[in-house]
C-alpha cells in the first residue's frame, strides 16, 4: 500500500542567531558579520550573514579562520537567551497552523499541514502565511519549502534562500530528485558523498540505475535509505514529541590537558555540570550507562561507555583512563553523558544529596 500523500513544510530562518543580531542593531547588516566565539579560544563562527559568506565563511568554520578570510568580519558571542525568545515566538506562529510541528533547532521545524483548515488548506499558502507574520512579529526573514515529504521540503526550503518559498508537488518530486547531487541526500555527509563519487554516483539520477543489493553491499542498511531517497521515497512521519536518549556535558580546553592526571583533575567540575543537567531535564530516575569523550590534540576522537547503572565519580575516572591509552597525548576536549533508559524499575540514582538545590 502507498503512503498517504502529505502536505509538509520546512520553515528555515535566514542566518537566525546574524538575522537576530542584524535586527536589534541595524549597523550590522552592510557588514561581515558573524556570530560565535573569540578567535584566540579556539572559538567557531556559530553563523554568519549573507556578506560574511561572500568571503567563504560558513558554520562551524573556526573564527580564526575566518578571520583570515575577511579581516574586517566583525564577530560577536551568542545571546542564547534572546535567540530562544524569538525562537518561542515563532514556534507559537507555527501552532496556529497545526499541532504537528517538529522542531529540529530554534529556527527549524516540519509542520504537517495535511489536514490544516487554514488557507483553504493550501501549503504554499499556509507558508507565505507563516513568512509574513514571522516577519512582522520577529523581525527576521524565513525561508520555506512545501512537499509531499520531509526530505523534499527540506532540500527545498533550501532552494531560494534567502527569504524565499519553494513548492515541489507530487507530479514533480521525480524530476526534481534526479538532479540533485547526492550530497543532498539525507544523512548523506562528506565521506559518504566522496564515495558515492568515486562510485560513479554524482546525482540521484545516476544513483537509480544501482540496485537495492549494490546499495547494500557498498553501504550497509543505509543502502536502502540511498534507494528510497534517490527517487524521492521518504515516508518519515513529522514527529511531535523527541526522545531524548541521553545527557551530556562537554568542555574544549585552551591550552590542551596535558596528560591523563590533568584530565582526572578536570572530572569533578564536569560531573557537577552534569549532575545538574540531568536534574534539570528531570532524568534521573532513567540516568544509566555512562559514557565519555575526547577528543585528542590532533583532533581523533573516541567514546567509551560503561553498563554500570550507577554513573559515578569513580566511574568517569576508569572511563576517561580507558579513553585517554587510545590517544595517549594531550586533550583538546573532554565529555561526560549518560544513556536515558526506562524510569520504570530503576532504583533511584544517588547522584544528589538532600542539600543539592536547583539554583
Amino acid at each position: 500500500m502507498n503512503a498517504p500523500v502529505r502536505k509538509i513544510i520546512h520553515c528555515d530562518c535566514d542566518c537566525f542567531y546574524a538575522s537576530v543580531e542584524m535586527r536589534d542593531n541595524p549597523a550590522l547588516r552592510e557588514v561581515p558579520l558573524a556570530v560565535g566565539g573569540r578567535p584566540d579560544q579556539r572559538g567557531v563562527v556559530a553563523t554568519c550573514n549573507y556578506e560574511a559568506r561572500r568571503y567563504g565563511i560558513h558554520s562551524a568554520m573556526a573564527t580564526a579562520q575566518a578571520l583570515k578570510l575577511c579581516p574586517d568580519l566583525v564577530v560577536i558571542p551568542p545571546n542564547m537567551e534572546k535567540y530562544r525568545v524569538a525562537s518561542r515566538q515563532i514556534l507559537a506562529i507555527y501552532h496556529d497552523y497545526t499541532e504537528v510541528v517538529e522542531p529540529l533547532s530554534l529556527d527549524e521545524a516540519y509542520l504537517d499541514v495535511s489536514d490544516s483548515p487554514h488557507c483553504k488548506g493550501s501549503a504554499t499558502l499556509i507558508a507565505q502565511e507563516i513568512r509574513k507574520r514571522i516577519f512582522e512579529t520577529v523581525g527576521i526573514t524565513a525561508s520555506a519549502g512545501v512537499g509531499p515529504n520531509k526530505f523534499v521540503a527540506k532540500v527545498a526550503s533550501d532552494w531560494n534562500k534567502p527569504d524565499g518559498l519553494f513548492l515541489v508537488r507530487p507530479n514533480e518530486v521525480d524530476a526534481f530528485v534526479a538532479v540533485l547531487p547526492v550530497k543532498k541526500l539525507w544523512g548523506v555527509g562528506k565521506v559518504t558523498a566522496a564515495k558515492l563519487n568515486k562510485l560513479g554516483a554524482e546525482t540521484c539520477g545516476d544513483l537509480r540505475s544501482w540496485t537495492l543489493a549494490d546499495l547494500e553491499r557498498h553501504f550497509g542498511s543505509f543502502g536502502a535509505r540511498l534507494h528510497d531517497l534517490c527517487r524521492g521515497i521518504d515516508n518519515r512521519a513529522v514527529s511531535t514529541s523527541r526522545e531524548r536518549k541521553s545527557v551530556s556535558v562537554e568542555e574544549t580546553y585552551t591550552p590542551d590537558v596535558p596528560d591523563l592526571a590533568a584530565c582526572i583533575a578536570m572530572l569533578p567540575e564536569l560531573f557537577e555540570r552534569l549532575q545538574a543537567r540531568i536534574k534539570r531535564s528531570g532524568t534521573e530516575l532513567a540516568a544509566q550507562k555512562p559514557f565519555v569523550k575526547i577528543k585528542f590534540s590532533d583532533f581523533r576522537q573516541t567514546t567509551v561507555e560503561s553498563a554500570a547503572s550507577v554513573p559515578t565519580l569513580g566511574h568517569f575516572e576508569s572511563l576517561i583512563e580507558t579513553a585517554w591509552q587510545r590517544g595517549k597525548r594531550p586533550v583538546r576536549l573532554l565529555g561526560l553523558g549518560v544513556r536515558l533508559g526506562e524510569a520504570e524499575g530503576v532504583e533511584q540514582l544517588s547522584l544528589f544529596t538532600d542539600s543539592e538545590r536547583e539554583i
